[in-house]
């Protein structure tokens, strides 16, 4: 399965240092120059790890697809979308809400980090994903404690 990656949504991953676990559960990953642009940006956590990490796995998307430019979404949204639609990819890294109900709109399959992380459990690539939830409560990224409570129930744990 191909799957193209959202800036957020690939800081979450690094930031619960599960980078490795993307490419256990799918066969390739992809993003836009816009997105990689956006997360080495040396502000950014993780810059480094995600650099090194995205060698080989940046794409340039042209034309962006018009009809995501008038959404009020940014730049790496936009491309993320549109390079979904331009190479066919399965599934899309997301976890902005606004971003993923217009990319659900245009009938894009989308995930987020904690579905994906159920995901890693259900395949075996993880035995637990309260470990994984554990350092994203205890860093700057924001997650209801409701889903967090909702997702661990799902996981069963």
């Amino acid at each position: 399965m191909l799957i193209i990656a959202d800036s957020s949504a690939l800081i979450a991953i690094a930031t619960c240092d599960g980078l490795d676990l993307l490419l256990q559960v799918y066969e390739e990953i992809k993003i836009p120059e816009a997105v990689y642009a956006e997360i080495v940006a040396p502000e950014k956590s993780y810059a480094d790890a995600l650099g090194a990490f995205l060698v080989g796995r940046v794409v340039k998307v042209q034309p962006v697809q018009s009809k995501f430019i008038s959404t009020g979404l940014g730049r790496g949204e936009i491309e993320a979308m549109s390079l979904y639609n331009q190479i066919s990819a399965d599934i899309l890294l997301i976890d902005d809400q606004k971003a993923r109900s217009i990319a659900e709109q245009n009938e894009i399959t989308c995930i987020g980090v904690l579905g994906f992380l159920v995901i890693a459990k259900q395949k075996g690539v993880i035995k637990k994903i309260k470990p994984y939830i554990q350092r994203l409560e205890d860093s700057p990224i924001y997650y209801g404690d409701e889903l967090l409570k909702r997702v661990l129930q799902i996981a069963k744990e």
